[in-house]
Order: C-alpha cells, then sequence, then structure tokens
C-alpha cells in the first residue's frame, strides 16, 4: 500500500502543488484547507505523515499539531510545517509540540521529497521496532521447533544469528536492515523441518538421493514463510544462502552479484559456523583456520568483497 500524506493548507495553489510533487513518487496524498478539516480526516482514516501549513482560519496549524499529538494514533505520526519566512519565530513553539521538521515557503520540489523521505523512512523503523519483540518471539518459536527435531541445528541458529549481525553492523546496514536480518538468520535453515531424521542426523557422505533431499530444504523454507506478512522480508536469506559466487550452489545456480546480497552474506557466515562447529560427520576447526578456508573460497564460493570484511572482524567473532 502506498504510503498516506495528508497536505493541509489554506492555500490551493500550494496545496495543489504539494499533491503534484508527491504524487509523482507514488504516494496517497489528501488535501484540507484549514486544521479543523485535517483533524477530522486525521481521526477518519490512517496516516504516515502530515504537511501542513502554520497560519490558517478556523484551526491553525499549532492547534492541529498540539490535538495530533494529544491522539493516542498521533504520538507517532511525523508532522512536517510549512512556514513562510516570517514565521522563523514562531518555530520554537512548534519544537515544543514535537514537530519533526519544518520547510520555509517557496519550497522546491527537492526539498519537499527529501523532507518526505527522511521522515517516512524513520517512521518505518519505528513500526519494525514497535512489533520486533513480538516477532522475535514467534520466530523463536519457529527455531525451537527445528532444534528439537536436531540438537546441532538449534546451537547453529544462535551462532549465525549473532555472527550475522556483527557482519551487518559491519557493514553499516540501517536498523531496519538487521531486524530483518537477524529473523533471516534465525530462519535460514526452517526449511529442514522437511527433512527426514534419519538424513538430517547421518553420520557420514550422503547418497545422491538424500542430497537431493536436503537440497530442497531453501524452497520448502520459502513456502512456510511465504504467507507469513511480517516474515517475507526474510525470503531471501532462507532461499539463496546455499548458491555460490561461481555458480555452482543451489536452488538456482546463480553467479556473483546476481545473488541477492542476502544470500551472499549469510553463505559466509553460514560456511564459518558450520567449519567452527562439531557435526556429526566432522569435527570443528579452530578460527583461524577457518578464516583461511573461507579466504581461499573467496571468487569461488563466497563474494570476495564480503569475505574481506568478515576477516576483519576476526577479533570479535566466536
Amino acid at each position: 500500500m502506498n504510503e498516506r500524506i495528508l497536505v493541509v493548507d489554506d492555500n490551493s495553489d500550494l496545496r495543489e502543488l504539494a499533491e503534484t510533487i508527491l504524487k509523482t513518487q507514488g504516494y496517497d496524498v489528501t488535501l484540507a484547507e484549514n486544521g479543523k478539516e485535517a483533524l477530522g480526516i486525521f481521526d477518519q482514516r490512517e496516516l504516515d505523515l502530515i504537511v501542513s501549513d502554520i497560519s490558517m482560519p478556523e484551526m491553525d496549524g499549532f492547534a492541529l499539531l498540539k490535538a495530533v499529538r494529544s491522539r493516542d494514533a498521533g504520538a507517532a505520526v511525523p508532522f512536517l510545517f510549512l512556514s513562510a519566512y516570517s514565521q522563523k519565530s514562531n518555530l520554537a513553539q512548534a519544537r515544543r509540540l514535537a514537530v519533526d521538521d519544518y520547510l520555509f515557503k517557496p519550497f522546491d520540489a527537492r526539498e519537499l521529497l527529501e523532507a518526505v523521505r527522511v521522515r517516512l523512512d524513520r517512521r518505518r523503523a519505528v513500526k519494525i521496532f514497535d512489533t520486533r519483540e513480538a516477532h522475535l518471539q514467534s520466530v523463536l518459536l519457529m527455531a525451537n521447533v527445528i532444534e528439537a527435531r536436531d540438537s546441532y541445528t538449534g546451537q547453529h541458529i544462535e551462532q549465525v544469528r549473532k555472527t550475522a549481525l556483527l557482519l551487518g553492523k559491519a557493514l553499516r546496514w540501517d536498523k531496519p536492515s538487521l531486524v530483518i536480518l537477524e529473523f533471516g538468520a534465525i530462519l535460514h535453515d526452517i526449511g529442514k523441518l522437511v527433512v527426514p531424521k534419519r538424513i538430517l542426523n547421518k553420520e557420514g557422505e550422503f547418497t545422491s538421493e538424500e542430497w537431493d533431499i536436503m537440497r530442497k530444504h531453501p524452497e520448502e523454507g520459502v513456502r512456510m514463510l511465504e504467507g507469513i506478512h511480517h516474515l517475507k522480508p526474510a525470503i531471501p536469506f532462507v532461499l539463496y544462502h546455499h548458491e555460490r559466487w561461481d555458480g555452482k550452489g543451489y536452488p538456482e545456480g546463480l553467479t556473483g552479484e546476481n545473488i541477492p546480497i542476502e544470500g551472499r552474506m549469510l553463505a559466509v557466515v553460514d560456511a564459518y559456523d558450520a567449519l567452527t562447529s562439531d557435526r556429526p560427520y566432522h569435527q570443528g576447526i579452530s578460527k583461524e583456520d577457518a578464516l583461511e578456508k573461507i579466504e581461499a573460497g573467496s571468487r569461488i564460493h563466497f563474494d570476495p568483497y564480503l569475505v574481506k570484511k568478515f576477516i576483519e572482524l576476526e577479533d570479535q567473532l566466536p
């Protein structure tokens, strides 16, 4: 759904100009002539941002902002003032009422769009973090189901989660992306729920038939998650973490940067934990030896840039 913006101004030319600019970026724009009309609209529909003039009849921008902030639904809605330069002295009052930003008239399209984009980006982050704990609990419940079938996988999930967050922060991913990364790291092996226990816990080499079953787990994981709206952004971690830089991975055999960054990133983290952990068919190796193997796999198994960034984390890795 397109983000919903309310534009409030008693000047019809400015209202329509703002509407035209915002609609070029696909925003759903509603117009109001004054604060009273705007407040009625606010009480009737969910909004993602309000852009308002200050001086208006019936209810000015300050009164509108105060009324919006007094409502439970209005505490986190970004509010942007459009102000004549002569009103600059009034902006201290706007700040006391918790305005998010302001633009001086006349404004140009670039200024308006940038101010709106920044505020909406922050609102998205707030929404994600408001629901993160509830979603994280449901994700951890799923992880517990996986762990109940395979104790190795449960330990692996937690180590991959911690290590993936280290790499994500080193890559300067923003906070919403780190939330999605955390979910993706926890759920990346969820498709193994459909793999028979006799294969999961087998000691020794898999047969070709067993490999065929095992290689289906990324796609099975996607089928499990695609109907859960808040987990859909984690799907690239689940689907692509077994792709290889040289195109010899699965399930799609993608190459290089054709592999989504989520898959390239988790491939490095997943391999590191696999190398350093004890498994039914091999003993874990040291951190130093594992990093040497990962470096040797640069441009074969792994994205060379991500390998470089990962090795830089050596002192922080478990």
